[in-house]
């Protein structure tokens, strides 16, 4: 049985999700720019994409049943497999720009690939809260392949036309079980 729905009971894309074209443009080519400079292995210009006050998480999840779905990520008062500040994310890239990084020598073939990128404003001027969806393959040696799927959320700031920073990144996976050997890479 089909039904027919009058416009007040379809759901609307909200408003806030509707921002300027260039805007838009402006922020995919920001989280592009980032994943090329992974992708290159470029990790000291990456580094100087993050604000001095980031806060870069990702939360462990857990499988838990649908009354206890509020459960299933770690609070950031938890342990997480990432909780970093620009002070840890620098030793982190240091340590791989020493090339003395047994995790990552020889070092891993990594392909980012952003995509569902939703922008939206906060109260504060020239920061908008940016959810996007990433699939990462990294490839190392001759038979290790790894992919980490899942979503981020980034408060991303315009410092002025085409300057961006990171100004916080929570990295939520969609697994809830690390099967690779480390993760050594960025996502």
């Amino acid at each position: 049985m089909t039904t027919v729905s009058t416009a007040q009971e379809l759901l609307r894309i909200p408003d806030s999700l509707f921002v300027h074209p260039d805007l838009r443009t402006e922020v995919e080519q920001f989280l592009y720019f980032e994943a090329t400079l992974l992708d290159d292995r470029n990790f000291g210009d990456w580094y100087r994409l993050f604000a001095d006050d980031v806060h870069y998480w990702m939360p462990n999840r857990m499988n838990r049943l649908m009354q206890e779905a509020h459960l299933e990520k770690t609070t950031e008062r938890e342990m997480g497999l990432f909780d970093e500040n620009k002070l840890s994310l620098g030793w982190r890239v240091k340590q791989i720009l020493t090339q003395k990084h047994w995790a990552e020598d020889p070092p891993s073939r990594a392909r980012h690939l952003i995509t569902n990128i939703r922008i939206e404003p906060t109260a504060v001027d020239n920061e908008y809260e940016v959810r996007s969806n990433f699939l990462v393959y990294r490839n190392r040696l001759e038979d290790e392949v790894d992919f980490w799927v899942g979503e981020r959320h980034d408060l991303l700031r315009r410092l002025d036309v085409q300057t961006w920073q990171i100004a916080r990144r929570t990295v939520v996976l969609d697994q809830n079980v690390v099967l690779s050997k480390n993760l050594s890479i960025f996502l």
